[in-house]
């Protein structure tokens, strides 16, 4: 198990001001948090249906645990990405949430049945 924060960014009509943002700021800002155990980017092309989402990108950044992710973003680099990411949360432009993550396996699945 571990823990990660997922910051969901929306389509917007500069899509380029978007993605400068999220690779001159976000990213390597959350590149240097000091407990950070991998990213990942999703770059998100439609939702089932072959529909357009409201989504552009999707950004995952993965603790060992929830304590893990509290001392990442007490550090001055966590509060710096906060701050940079804040005016985008409040213009609605991303959606942010963290929580507790796993994975099972083929044969866990097969158990429940």
């Amino acid at each position: 198990m571990a823990f990660k924060l997922t910051t969901l960014y929306r389509q917007v009509d500069d899509l380029e001001k978007l993605d400068d943002f999220f690779h001159n700021t976000h990213l390597p800002l959350a590149e240097q948090l000091p407990e950070l155990l991998k990213s990942e980017v999703t770059r998100i092309n439609g939702k089932p249906g072959s529909l357009q989402s409201r989504f552009h990108l999707m950004y995952e950044l993965y603790f060992e645990s929830e304590d893990a992710y509290l001392a990442s973003f007490a550090t001055d680099i966590g509060v710096a990405l906060v701050q940079a990411l804040a005016p985008w949360e409040e213009a609605k432009l991303i959606t942010w949430f963290y929580g507790e993550s796993f994975e099972e396996t083929a044969e866990e699945r097969e158990s429940y049945q």
